[in-house]
């Protein structure tokens, strides 16, 4: 296979639009891109989960994961291509219940917290958010696969589910929220 980023500089976008994959050019503040940012960031904060201590199999779950969101951004980079299936959304269902078997159940708001790894799960789980919301927004003006808005939503709860995992396995407590009248 041939390199696919063989020139990084391209200055194409100095002027304020960037090239979708399907070649049409769009203002880099365009909802699409929008969307495209912020699954990057996720996609990104996912790596910072990935860069500290992460047991097996939560390490290999991230990965597929991150392989998830590069074809959820094609799908973003290309309007009409359909690259997430029900299969995806699927397979975080399963993970979620399996993982949440092993959790206390939760009598109050968890803070977002604990180990390092888990507290940048949940800033993970924020992003998650704001991705959706942006689709969402995006979909309004421009139709968004079905799929792709349900494995968005399924990956924040995955991503909750997992923080408190990595905290369980580490022995850490939660910290419930507090809350004061």
């Amino acid at each position: 296979m041939g390199y696919r980023l063989s020139k990084i500089v391209t200055r194409t976008g100095d002027q304020g639009t960037t090239g979708l994959g399907d070649g049409t050019r769009v203002p880099k503040d365009a909802l699409r891109v929008a969307a495209l940012g912020d699954v990057d960031e996720l996609n990104s904060v996912l790596g910072c989960v990935l860069a500290g201590e992460v047991p097996e199999p939560i390490r290999s779950m991230l990965l597929t994961v991150q392989n998830d969101l590069f074809d959820l951004g094609g799908e973003l980079s290309i309007p009409g291509r359909i690259a997430m299936t029900e299969g995806h959304a699927a397979r975080l269902d399963a993970t979620i219940t399996d993982m949440n078997a092993e959790l206390p159940p939760l009598r109050e708001f968890v803070l977002p917290g604990g180990t390092h790894a888990a507290a940048t799960c949940q800033l993970a789980r924020t992003v998650c958010r704001r991705a959706e919301r942006t689709l969402v927004a995006l979909d309004r003006s421009e139709p968004v696969s079905p799929e792709t808005l349900r494995y968005l939503n399924r990956l924040s709860d995955l991503l909750f589910v997992t923080a408190r995992t990595l905290n369980r396995l580490a022995g850490t407590a939660e910290t419930s929220w507090n809350h004061r009248p």
